[in-house]
């Protein structure tokens, strides 16, 4: 259609039903030929159920009008796989109303694999920007599936049959019933998608040569050693021969179906290989060749046209830049990675963003007996991310506990939504580089994407219920501890060991990582003394004595286990002559093997500690206290109830878009806002802020103070000034009009022409001055921040994050997460806050920033907690322009980016 501008956001990968991929897009006059060839394929009964008549060929007319669109009122969406069209949907404005009348058709081949819900989603959204509310559609009461795409895609459809039609009409305003379709259908999508990568039948490996040094072949050495569960083909132009394995030239040679393909070539020819890929039906993809984003923007081009390719070709990838992947399910047994020794089967999977680091990190599994279940080397996370691999472990039987180890987040509201779900069931726990300046920088030139801020990154660990760990030691240390004990009920841990300094520093090291080691009840020392009459000590914590021998310490341990005042256990063994530490960890295996309370034991100082089966082993007690710490905390999120996001009265969400929109239309488009007009933004989501009015003269301040009621403060308005109160821009108590116009006078002979004008406000009880903010993180999106205000504020730093949307219950943790919160609660005799007030400010601060996107930075300082309520004393806000991106909230693999040949 003339004049109409193609809407490139519209262009976006996606996962269909059956975890194959299509790439979505508007159409094109372009497609003529292309959608005549569609038409041309479509059954004899898809047709008639499409046009309700035997519409063999389409008419010049009919390809025009298809294929022209004005991308508002007519809007036409393809979905294409390799070079062809398999589904086309369409949208056509009832004139002068808010309904349009959809339609789409899928080619036979594709049908039941979700590509009509597809596009139905997307033309929703679509729609909706452009203000259409109702879809009409009219199709035969025959055609059952069209009907079932309407109901399945969480719309509340009206259905009315006339003249042998049925007329469906829906409202596409997103619902929650909509939208948690939506997303069930995203996460079993997604998991398919990734059941292709780690569960294939059979797999090639392309680039293998014929040197025990080269790549390919290493992979393909380990596939066939490893006992690989389907046949394994090398493909090499140059040999016929390799390992015993007839090779091919190339993919298209290989006489059966391929479900995984290794590509280890050189990164030039690697979007060659995945086109011969897509055009032999191959079903996903392990990249390993490097030479692509990691190397800089050349070869980030080269990876994007990698991905694009592999997507329009159906397949999803994973790298490029990695070591592989592995399975170790009994029915796949694939080791599709060039390392070294081969995984133990265990319950533990693990994903890593390093190559060369996953290697190093298989050995050191492989060393402590820590088994896996799966593996993968993400690499540049190009297609698959840690997203994606969470909810295909979250449904896996033989995944107990997640290890991730990562370098960057691709999507981290969607992790925040992810890994909250998966963290209820399974445990994550997580290695996060990139916390220093320096780490930071590092990690963004590794990645070739963004870094995070790590203030951001603990607040969304926090709130999703992941370990975060410092190091990898402890990485692989906590998971230990989740894959083979059960999760403690509490914090209280007894210690039990065999010599009385080392059973001191265990005890200071839990006390130090938060953990109790609380006096036993005389029971329980009774307990202990009839079991081991030499003992030291049974206080705890318990000193059995240098001579005591491997029976006493599980006597002991057994004592400790019966006990009600113990959560867990710590045992801590020196070694001494006369004892074996073998036969002590064969002990306290034997007592543990049915104990529902876990129990970690130390072998002071012993680089090889002795095989203790299910108990994890630690050579010095502060790692072991730390491992069972992080634990303990894990346990505790997820014992606590299920958060909501609250229905807040009282939001007048309309005049504030209305007040925002106002604002952003003057020059310049953006910045701060009068301190008056922040202060009105916030009273339309019932955030109670200090009666507030602006003045430029004397006479006004005068006035506005005797609307506003004495006793006022006054506080200049400068935009140079961030701290007014430091050099007199704030002047309290003022009792009466001579007070205020004195003020006024005084503030603007010290500040002279810098300071346009005042507020006037009036002063509010006295209590706890704290601080409430927001910023606006690129990847994170909003941040809430909350923390000790004032002017002591910066010098303290005492603050803490939470990423959005804020729950209740994730409100109640922020207001006691900081180190001045005993303040609110009556501290040293003082009369408690009103907490309540607060919690229900934050939470209605959190929702301002999620309705106007528009907020970029946000600051309340300070925000007065009183016994009578809180109140926002002072208030910053800054705009920036924002445009409605309603395709984001599709499903979608990545954002529309240039299409390349």
């Amino acid at each position: 259609m003339p004049g109409a501008i193609y809407p490139r956001r519209w262009e976006m990968d996606a996962i269909l039903t059956d975890g194959g991929t299509v790439h979505v897009r508007p159409i094109r006059p372009e497609d003529a030929e292309a959608l005549v060839d569609f038409h041309e394929l479509l059954s004899p009964e898809t047709r008639y159920l499409r046009f309700f008549s035997a519409k063999r060929h389409l008419t010049e007319a009919d390809v025009e009008r298809f294929t022209r669109v004005d991308y508002r009122d007519r809007f036409a969406l393809v979905a294409v796989l390799g070079d062809k069209l398999i589904g086309v949907g369409r949208y056509d404005r009832v004139p002068g109303t808010t309904e349009a009348e959809v339609a789409f058709v899928v080619a036979d081949a594709h049908q039941r694999r979700g590509v009509g819900t597809l596009l139905l989603e997307y033309l929703g959204a679509a729609a909706a920007e452009y203000g259409i509310s109702r879809f009409i559609a009219d199709t035969l009461p025959r055609n059952t599936r069209m009907l079932d795409v309407f109901h399945h895609a969480g719309y509340q459809d009206e259905r009315h049959f006339a003249d042998g039609v049925v007329r469906v009409s829906f409202d596409i305003t997103p619902t929650p019933s909509g939208v948690e379709a939506v997303e069930r259908r995203e996460w079993s999508a997604d998991v398919r998608s990734i059941k292709r990568l780690l569960e294939p039948r059979s797999i090639a490996v392309i680039g293998a040569g014929r040197s025990p040094d080269n790549i390919g072949h290493a992979v393909l050495r380990n596939l066939v050693e490893g006992g690989f569960a389907g046949p394994v083909h090398p493909v090499n132009p140059h040999a016929a021969e390799i390992a015993g394995l007839a090779a091919y030239r190339s993919v298209s040679d290989i006489p059966v179906e391929v479900d995984l393909a290794v590509i280890a070539v050189p990164a030039a020819a690697a979007v060659e290989v995945v086109d011969d890929c897509a055009a032999m039906g191959v079903r996903g993809l392990v990249v390993i060749s490097s030479g692509f984003a990691e190397i800089g923007a050349a070869g980030a081009d080269l990876e994007r046209r990698l991905v694009e390719r592999a997507h329009l070709g159906g397949m999803r990838l994973i790298g490029p830049n990695c070591i592989g992947a592995i399975n170790t399910d009994p029915g796949v047994r694939m080791n599709a990675t060039f390392a070294g020794r081969p995984p133990v089967t265990g319950r533990v999977a693990f994903a890593s963003q390093s190559g060369a680091l996953g290697i190093a990190l298989l050995e050191k599994a492989e060393a402590m007996g820590l088994g896996l279940s799966s593996f993968v080397s993400m690499g540049n996370k190009a297609d698959v991310s840690g997203n994606d691999l969470l909810r295909y472990w979250e449904q896996d039987p033989a995944t107990a506990v997640i290890l991730l180890y990562l370098e960057s987040f691709g999507n981290p509201r969607m992790f925040s939504r992810v890994a909250r779900h998966v963290a209820l069931r399974k445990p994550i726990v997580a290695v996060k580089s990139g916390r220093t300046s320096s780490g930071v920088r590092a990690a963004a030139s590794h990645t070739a994407s963004m870094a995070t801020p790590d203030t951001a990154v603990e607040a969304l660990f926090q709130q999703t219920g992941v370990i975060r760990v410092d190091t990898l030691e402890e990485l692989f240390d906590v998971g230990g501890v989740l894959a083979r004990q059960p999760l403690p009920r509490g914090g209280r841990v007894a210690v039990i060991g065999n010599a009385g300094g080392a059973g001191i520093l265990a005890a200071d090291a839990c006390e130090a990582a938060g953990l109790q080691v609380p006096e036993l009840s005389t029971t329980t020392q009774a307990a202990l003394r009839t079991a081991i009459p030499g003992a030291a000590s049974v206080s705890n914590p318990v000193d059995l004595g240098a001579g005591a021998g491997a029976r006493d310490f599980a006597a002991a341990l057994a004592a400790g286990l019966r006990s009600p005042d113990v959560d867990s256990v710590i045992t801590v063994y020196a070694r001494v002559p006369g004892t074996e530490a073998q036969a002590v960890a064969d002990h306290i295996a034997g007592v543990t093997s049915d104990s529902d309370k876990p129990v970690l034991a130390t072998f002071l100082a012993m680089d090889e500690a002795p095989d203790g089966g299910s108990i994890p082993s630690f050579a010095y007690p502060e790692a072991a206290a730390r491992s069972l710490a992080r634990v303990t905390a894990y346990a505790r999120w997820r014992r606590r109830p299920v958060g909501t996001v609250a229905a807040l009265e009282g939001i007048e969400e309309e005049t504030a878009h209305s007040m925002v929109e106002a604002e952003l239309v003057r020059p310049p488009a953006g910045g701060w806002m009068d301190a008056s007009q922040a202060a009105a933004l916030l009273q339309t989501h019932g955030i109670a802020v200090a009666p507030t009015m602006a003045a430029t003269t004397a006479d006004e301040a005068v006035a506005a103070a005797r609307t506003v009621g004495f006793p006022v403060a006054l506080k200049a308005q400068a935009e140079a000034l961030v701290h007014k109160s430091d050099v007199g821009g704030v002047i309290l108590n003022l009792a009466d009009e001579d007070a205020v116009a004195a003020a006024f006078d005084e503030m603007r002979h010290r500040l002279g022409a810098t300071m346009r004008g005042v507020v006037v406000q009036g002063m509010v009880p006295p209590g706890v001055e704290t601080i409430v903010g927001v910023v606006n993180d690129p990847l994170f999106g909003p941040l809430l921040m909350f923390g000790s205000g004032g002017t002591t504020a910066e010098l303290l730093g005492d603050r803490s994050f939470r990423v959005l949307p804020l729950t209740d219950l994730d409100a109640r943790d922020l207001v006691r997460s900081t180190r001045g919160s005993p303040l609110l609660f009556g501290y040293r005799g003082a009369a408690p806050c009103d907490v309540a007030a607060l919690e229900s400010l934050l939470l209605r601060v959190a929702r301002l920033a999620e309705n106007l996107p528009q907020v970029t930075e946000m600051d309340l300082n300070p925000v007065i907690v009183s016994a009578t309520g809180a109140v926002a004393v002072d208030a910053k806000v800054r705009l920036t322009a924002w445009q409605v991106q309603p395709e984001l909230g599709v499903r979608r693999l990545r954002p529309a980016s240039p299409r390349h040949g």
